[in-house]
């Protein structure tokens, strides 16, 4: 072959290359072989962990409060959210949806009705990892009022309807007070 044809295809494979060498082809640094490969996470997994990472955040977690003041009020004040009441309920009672248009389960214009019907404190004593500190205990009794419609398919299609659902969750909030003076960092002595 001749360089007149050579030459051509050379300019032309070096266009070629300069044209796509850009991004994830041409890096700079060290390779990560195989793992640099990004790997499917089905959507029913991350939305699971970003479930749980919540639920740990939010309410699996025991808080450590400052300690109660002599004459100061010793109530808790928060009663537990309408979303921490729905997760408890469907983790006590999950929906038993099947297949579609065979048979479906909604539970629809849901009320939630929530009432404290305890809050002591227990003694002081000493908890390892945290000191001296007492429990306070607060249960609730929360209500849910919903209608529940029932979609069946086979063999004759037709709803059921339950207006008048009702279901009871009782949920505790527990959270420790640290008792006498907070350690600051300073120390003194003597």
């Amino acid at each position: 072959m001749s360089h007149k044809i050579i030459k051509p295809r050379l300019y032309l494979l070096l266009a070629v290359v300069c044209v796509t060498a850009v991004g994830c082809i041409a890096t700079h640094g060290p390779s990560l072989g195989i793992l640099s490969v990004p790997i499917p996470v089905s959507p029913y997994l991350q939305t699971k962990a970003e479930d749980d990472f919540w639920v740990k955040e939010r309410y699996e977690r025991v808080p450590i409060l400052g300690p109660i003041a002599a004459n100061g009020p010793h109530a808790a004040v928060d009663p537990p959210s309408d979303d921490e009441v729905m997760r408890a309920f469907l983790k006590s009672h999950p929906l038993k949806s099947g297949i579609p248009f065979l048979y479906d389960v909604q539970r629809n214009d849901i009320q939630i009705v929530k009432e404290k019907i305890a809050d002591y404190l227990d003694p002081p004593r000493f908890y390892p990892l945290i000191g001296p500190a007492q429990l306070h205990h607060a249960h609730y009794k929360c209500t849910l009022f919903f209608t529940e419609k029932t979609y069946v398919g086979w063999p004759v299609p037709h709803m059921l309807v339950d207006e008048e659902s009702q279901e009871v969750l009782y949920i505790d909030h527990n959270h420790l007070h640290m008792v006498g003076n907070p350690d600051t960092g300073n120390v003194t002595t003597y």
